[in-house]
């Protein structure tokens, strides 16, 4: 008794058969010749997708990301169109694909968070590629911003990588967005001093500083009377690129007044009384014997 044909060997006879290729021949050609004009219309409305976004000035990263969805996209639509042509009922599928993308999702829900982050601060744009920023307790320059993670070089050369679902999620702070930025120093002068010759002299330092700002001009404010010191603000405005630069020579300055014009600048100190049993113990008990 002959072996009854696999699965294999039946799918195989239907597809050496000619009867197939004669009855189908129009459906494979309209579906391939839809395939093709798919293709090509996908190319053309990425690219005008892209070229859109590239006039409005939408970040790089963002606007090759949108034009890859959008061709995709289209060419799964495509395919769909050409499926259903074929008796495909791809609504049948809907459930188990809605099934494996919640899957995925719940697999990959930190990577997706940090890609929902990263399209966020691409469309909103809280910094860009050269601004110095601060966040996620990381102080550096911005190298590179992708989906799901911000590049940060820091001021010791250290490369660091920073999830952008942190980054969205907590405080940014720009330091390089302005062009200019304020130096401020506190300093705490005697209370002997006198209080208009003090500012006189801090105005003086900081207006030779050489460097700052005309625009807004430098100030010396008082602060509050502490409890060892009267304490003094001293403010100049300095361009962004040389503000470490000018905070250095603003703080010598300021020490350099003060210390010429005899000026003296207080620390805390703490006076120790020591009395009775407490004195006595801390007398070397040969030096007791002696007396």
């Amino acid at each position: 008794m002959d072996p009854s044909p696999t699965t294999l060997e039946v799918l195989w006879n239907k597809l050496l058969d000619p009867a197939l290729y004669r009855d189908n021949a129009a459906p494979v050609i309209g579906a391939l010749v839809g395939l093709f004009a798919a293709w090509v219309a996908a190319g053309w409305v990425s690219r005008l997708v892209y070229r859109s976004l590239k006039l409005a000035k939408i970040d790089e990263t963002l606007a090759r990301f949108t034009t890859k969805f959008t061709w995709w996209g289209l060419l799964i639509l495509a395919l769909a169109c050409c499926l259903e042509s074929f008796g495909v009922k791809t609504t049948s599928y809907a459930a188990a694909i809605g099934a494996l993308g919640f899957s995925i999702g719940l697999a990959f829900q930190g990577a997706l968070g940090n890609f929902a982050a990263g399209i966020m601060l691409l469309v909103f744009r809280p910094y860009k590629v050269g601004d110095v920023i601060v966040v996620g307790g990381q102080t550096g320059k911005v190298d590179e911003i992708d989906l799901f993670s911000t590049t940060l070089d820091t001021p010791d050369n250290r490369r660091i990588m920073v999830p952008n679902g942190s980054i969205f999620g907590s405080t940014i702070e720009n330091t390089s967005y302005h062009h200019t930025r304020r130096v401020e120093v506190t300093v705490g002068a005697g209370y002997s001093a006198d209080i208009d010759q003090t500012y006189e002299i801090l105005m003086r330092g900081i207006c030779a500083v050489p460097g700052i700002l005309s625009e807004p001009a430098p100030e010396v404010v008082l602060l509050e009377l502490g409890n060892s010191s009267v304490n003094w603000s001293v403010r100049v405005w300095s361009s962004t690129a040389d503000f470490g630069l000018i905070k250095q020579r603003t703080i010598r300055a300021v020490k350099l007044a003060l210390d010429h014009a005899g000026i003296e600048m207080p620390f805390p100190q703490m006076d120790v009384n020591l009395r009775g049993s407490a004195l006595a113990n801390l007398v070397p008990n040969t030096e007791r014997k002696a007396a």
